[in-house]
């Protein structure tokens, strides 16, 4: 029997779908599964007429394959992908391929390719975008790792991969754990994006008092504007779905789960200092949510502002528009930044360009203005922010009377806007050229004597006050607050 082109292990939806779409592409694909019945069932049901053969054991499997070997990873993060590692490493010979499909987090693939590359084996951490139906029919891709495996698996990962003017969403992202950082980004990206397109919903429905068909118009419209993008248009989907004549969104409990990537995204922030406002408040909207039972208790304890909605309907919709679009714009430049830091201090080159041409197609976040980050940064390869960039540039200026007036209508009628908030804040401190923190400094060497620069001094001379004359003149070198 002829030896397939990879292997495949995990057949979970996301698993599934991979292996026809490769095999739509031309290769052999042999498939395991800890379950062999699922497997079967597969091999025998929707796989049987494609280039698709199971193996009932992980010996069989790696015995079908060509060499070097390629196995395709999708299980589920953490433990589970290093045990299936260490299952496989017995079989597998110098220069075979392990490609981690899953959400791992980057510092763990950075840990295994380092240790497969002491067995002259090659790893991948390879971010992947687009759900089900991106797996099935041309996901995202963001493969990372070590390179000298790139080259033996690009023309598979690129003929699956989903293509916006002829150009496959997927490209070499970067060494170690790379590909999985800049897919980690990507789903904090797209917390923010969800989170933004929820408050603009709330405010409609709840502050606004518009019904729920009223709602799906509007988001059907802004779809064939600026605002464009996958996001947008299941949001116009779902708020069309009913169920028994009425809207089921109404009927779905308000309680958001997160599988964990959001969060890291966060934490990664946190660890190199990066403003990550908007998809921080993002995350945190959804722990906010899951507090359900406490949130009844208090709308019952503490009430509801009594405030009523009296403007042009019309006109704060228009406004809602600009809101939203701006704030997307700073969800997508807070995730670039991180990216940026990361490179920085990961010794990364990534090109921010191609991040954006990758999520074009495939993926949750793909948006209308994607072209235009592209664009920014062929036109300058060491932009320090897509905020700087002329375009960015002019669609929040034209943005922020309509952002403001949205923010405050928020406020006014007791309309939780988090994430648009904070876009609009963090805008509000990055342009600023002198922020209070010399105030914070001072109040840091006061308690501390943790010692604060001068503006009227050249940087990097530190200097400490003794505010009451009576802690002397010894500052603090070993704690930081």
């Amino acid at each position: 029997m002829e030896k397939a082109d990879i292997g495949l292990i995990g057949l979970a939806v996301m698993g599934q779908n991979l292996a026809l779409n490769i095999a739509d592409h031309g290769f052999q694909v042999a498939v395991y599964n800890r379950t062999t019945t699922r497997m079967r069932q597969f091999v025998e049901g929707v796989a049987r007429e494609k280039t698709i053969v199971g193996a009932e054991t992980l010996e069989k499997l790696v015995s079908s394959l060509q060499t070097p070997r390629k196995i395709l990873l999708m299980v589920r993060a953490g433990s589970v992908v290093d045990a299936v590692i260490d299952s496989l490493l017995p079989l597998l010979s110098p220069g075979d391929i392990i490609i981690d499909g899953g959400n791992s987090r980057f510092t763990d693939t950075d840990r295994r390719v380092k240790k497969l590359a002491e067995l002259n084996l090659h790893f991948i951490g390879c971010g992947v975008s687009g759900g089900e139906e991106g797996a099935r029919h041309g996901p995202a891709i963001m493969p990372g790792g070590d390179s000298k495996a790139w080259p033996q698996i690009k023309d598979l990962l690129q003929s699956i991969a989903a293509k916006v003017d002829g150009i496959p969403c997927c490209q070499w992202i970067g060494d170690g754990g790379a590909g999985h950082y800049v897919k980690m980004v990507h789903n904090g990206i797209e917390y923010g994006d969800m989170q933004l397109i929820a408050e603009a919903y709330q405010l409609m429905r709840d502050g606004m008092g518009l019904s729920v068909d009223a709602i799906q118009g509007v988001f059907s419209r802004w779809n064939e504007g600026v605002l464009n993008s996958y996001l947008i248009e299941i949001t116009a989907d779902i708020l069309a779905f009913k169920e028994d004549g009425k809207p089921l969104v109404d009927m779905i409990l308000d309680s958001a789960g997160q599988k964990g990537t959001g969060k890291w995204t966060g934490i990664s922030a946190l660890e190199l200092g990066v403003p990550l406002t908007l998809i921080g408040e993002a995350v945190f909207a959804r722990c906010l949510s899951a507090f359900k039972d406490q949130r009844l208790i208090a709308e019952d304890v503490l009430g509801l502002p009594q405030k009523v909605f009296e403007e042009n309907a019309e006109e704060m919709i228009a406004a809602l528009e600009k809101a939203l679009y701006a704030s997307k714009i700073v969800s997508y430049a807070q995730g670039y930044m991180l990216m940026q830091e990361a490179a920085n201090t990961y010794d990364w080159n990534l090109g921010f360009g191609e991040i954006a041409l990758v999520w074009r197609g495939g993926c949750i976040i793909r948006s209308r203005f994607l072209d235009n980050i592209n664009q920014a940064y062929a036109k300058n390869p060491q932009l320090q922010n897509l905020l700087l960039d002329d375009f960015f540039k002019q669609a929040l200026l034209d943005a922020e009377s309509s952002w403001r007036t949205v923010c405050t209508l928020g406020i006014k009628l007791g309309v939780p806007l988090p994430a648009m908030t904070a876009a609009l804040s963090f805008i509000d401190g990055y342009r600023r050229g002198r922020l209070p923190a010399n105030l914070i400094q001072a109040q840091r060497d006061y308690f501390g004597a943790h010692t604060y620069e001068r503006a009227d001094k050249p940087r990097g001379e530190h200097f400490h006050t003794n505010w009451t004359n009576e802690g002397g003149d010894v500052a603090s070198g070993q704690y930081d607050v």
